[in-house]
């Protein structure tokens, strides 16, 4: 599904977060260490090789809500984008603290003159972030920072299964009232 504001294209697919081969800066779902790690983190850190953990080593630990950037290694991007999401029912205030990855994670692409992010649901893994939940806060962050945006092009969302591509899909018909 795709929409379009103020020339800025907001998708959801299902696929692989490490074969986003049109996007320059792909999200990780990282762990505070910025390690290799299930889920994302892994499928990321096993694809982009061991070059991308030696790069985070010195940017490691991150806080729930924070972002950093580093180069994408053997990926086909030019940047990783790493956010520590919250974990459910531990981190507080966890919405705020899920919609800081989002907002960090853009404004950094914005700094860093990215036109194109691809994002996995960040939290709703390992961390037990009930998944509609995120999926609205994501958008809702995506919507309010829409006007700070000079550089973005394209927001993508890549979901790993027709469930959550389902889910997300809604959420952004509800938030974007599309």
């Amino acid at each position: 599904m795709k929409i379009v504001l103020s020339g800025i294209e907001i998708e959801t697919i299902k696929g692989d977060i490490a074969a986003q081969q049109d996007i320059a800066a792909v999200v990780n779902a990282a762990n505070a260490q910025l390690r290799i790690g299930g889920g994302v983190a892994g499928a990321l850190h096993r694809a982009a090789g061991p070059g991308l953990e030696e790069e985070c080593r010195p940017l490691a630990p991150i806080k729930p809500g924070q972002a950093v950037i580093t180069g994408a290694h053997n990926l086909p991007n030019k940047y990783v984008i790493h956010c520590l999401g919250p974990v459910f029912g531990v981190d507080k205030p966890e919405e705020k603290l899920l919609a800081d990855c989002y907002r960090n994670a853009l404004r950094i692409a914005e700094d860093s003159k990215i036109d194109s992010v691809a994002f996995p649901s960040i939290s709703t893994g390992a961390f037990g972030y009930p998944m509609e939940d995120a999926a609205r806060i994501a958008f809702q962050t995506i919507k309010d920072i829409l006007p700070e945006l000079n550089n973005a092009r394209l927001i993508r969302f890549v979901l790993f299964d027709s469930e959550s591509l389902e889910v997300h899909e809604q959420c952004l018909k509800e938030v974007f009232d599309a």
